[in-house]
């Protein structure tokens, strides 16, 4: 068996585990130190991944080994477990002091956390269904556990239910259509069903296990129909919870579909195109337009989240490189974006505060660092140059264009692409306002932060700014990427 394959799994397994064993062993008082202890060995093994020339271990996938059957490692693969271990990585500093907050579990909300992050990585190199289902297995049942942490909070409570419920549905319609896909075509392997003729990938019994697939994974994804869970998730989670399920798990759930869509998709007389750009124009209205109202930040953010679905599925189903390129950029941008807003909202909301934008009414003059972080993050999901939101909603743009060649679909996506940023103004602007909205009834208190959080909410804007005014580097990254698939 090639281990060199999954040598990152087999590390961020170690690195879980030793956390578990940590947890044994540390003062109730020190539990929450475990987070630097994992971000510092997320850390190395970040270091480790870049150190490694992957394209001198292709020759792996060419074994006729039970383990490349399942894994792929080409660009597209080594991009994504960056993304995420920088993910990780950062979620698990801002997770530090919020964890003070739980009455027990500490120690064993870093190792979800931990193994959350296992099943994504997995989920960004499965070329088998079965290994498909068993990674975002191992992420959602994870999350399961991470949403309802603050067992002391009904909000929290009610969120993990209902991701239980809803989560195990799509998991089984998911598995379901596997299970057609299987009895159509004999395997579930992508390479095999790539070359599927044309009497096969017609046959209807294929058809609907591809639509059920796509039903399980537009759950993971918070894409219309399956979209409604989102707001009330992103609200009741623990902070560093959300923001590892908008950042990681909409990550993998990309991972997946595009595996599918271009490693594992026979040429079909089915308007793919026009099928997918249809799902996410709705997408985009209905986040954003649903966001107009919202008063609670974290639920604001998760109709965001939705719209941001849609984006990225506009440049999947331009069904270009263009669009892969323009959908990887993205996540690097919505990565740093996200990372900012929510380390701000988890360090600045007190224990027990209101998360209702209202409450941040005149930050600026409690914590000018904060204000700065949050007023960028939000510039940038909104789309505004020379930000990373813009440079990637630019190349999600310039995708769909190049693709009105095949289908007048997108240029109806293309108008709804840019209406729903045109809305999107509204409520991120919204949030920026109350920021800088003097508010003397409030508590003035300055706000303290630890060097440690001053880092990450620095290093996020840095990402932020970076990525949109020097996009070389992700950008060429990204199109080694995209290239891997044509």
């Amino acid at each position: 068996m090639n281990t060199k394959l999954i040598q990152t799994e087999i590390w961020v397994l170690l690195i879980g585990l030793g956390a578990l064993l940590l947890d044994l062993w540390m003062p109730a008082k020190r539990k929450s130190t475990l987070g630097y202890y994992v971000a510092a060995a997320l850390g190395l093994v970040l270091l480790h991944h870049l150190s490694i020339d992957f394209s001198g271990l292709r020759y792996l996938l060419l074994q006729d080994d039970n383990l490349s059957r399942l894994i792929s490692l080409d660009p597209t693969a080594v991009f994504l477990k960056r993304l995420f271990l920088v993910a990780a990585l950062f979620i698990s500093l801002i997770s530090v002091s919020y964890s003070k907050r739980f009455e027990t579990g500490v120690g064993e909300y870093f190792v979800l956390m931990t193994f959350a992050l296992l099943g994504m990585l997995f989920a960004a190199s499965a070329r088998h269904f079965s290994m498909m289902f068993v990674s975002i297995e191992l992420i959602t049942v994870s999350f399961y556990v991470l949403v309802s942490f603050n067992r002391n909070k009904l909000a929290s409570v009610e969120a993990g239910i209902k991701y239980l419920i809803l989560g195990a549905l799509s998991s089984s319609i998911l598995i379901f259509g596997m299970a057609f896909v299987y009895a159509s075509a004999g395997s579930m392997d992508l390479a095999v069903l790539k070359n599927l003729n044309m009497e096969q990938s017609s046959d209807p019994v294929f058809i609907i296990g591809l639509l059920l697939i796509f039903g399980g994974l537009c759950f993971k994804l918070a894409l219309v129909p399956f979209q409604f869970w989102a707001p009330d998730v992103y609200q009741g989670a623990p902070t560093p919870t959300t923001a590892f399920l908008a950042i990681g798990s909409k990550a993998a759930g990309v991972a997946l579909l595009m595996r599918i869509l271009f490693d594992g998709l026979p040429y079909t007389s089915l308007p793919i195109r026009d099928f997918l750009f249809g799902i996410a124009i709705a997408t985009v209205l209905y986040g954003n337009l649903s966001a107009i109202p919202q008063k609670n930040i974290k639920r604001l953010l998760g109709y965001s989240s939705i719209a941001n679905a849609g984006y990225l599925l506009m440049g999947l189903a331009a069904m270009n490189p263009s669009g892969v390129e323009a959908v990887l950029v993205y996540l690097a941008a919505y990565l740093f974006a996200l990372l900012g807003a929510f380390a701000a909202i988890s360090f600045v909301f007190k224990p027990g505060q209101s998360e209702e934008i209202t409450s941040i009414a005149g930050l600026y003059r409690r914590s000018p660092v904060a204000s700065f972080v949050l007023t960028v993050s939000m510039v940038s999901l909104a789309g505004i140059p020379p930000l990373a939101g813009f440079f990637g909603k630019f190349l999600i743009f310039k995708a769909v264009i190049e693709a009105s060649a095949f289908t007048s679909m997108a240029w109806v996506a293309f108008a709804a692409a840019v209406i729903g940023v045109v809305i999107s103004l509204y409520y991120y602007f919204g949030v920026i306002r109350s920021i800088y909205w003097p508010d003397y009834s409030s508590d003035q208190t300055p706000a303290k932060f630890s060097i440690i959080q001053v880092a990450v909410m620095v290093v996020a804007v840095i990402g932020v700014i970076f990525i949109g005014i020097a996009p070389s580097g992700t950008l060429e990254a990204a199109r080694q990427a995209a290239l891997s698939f044509w």
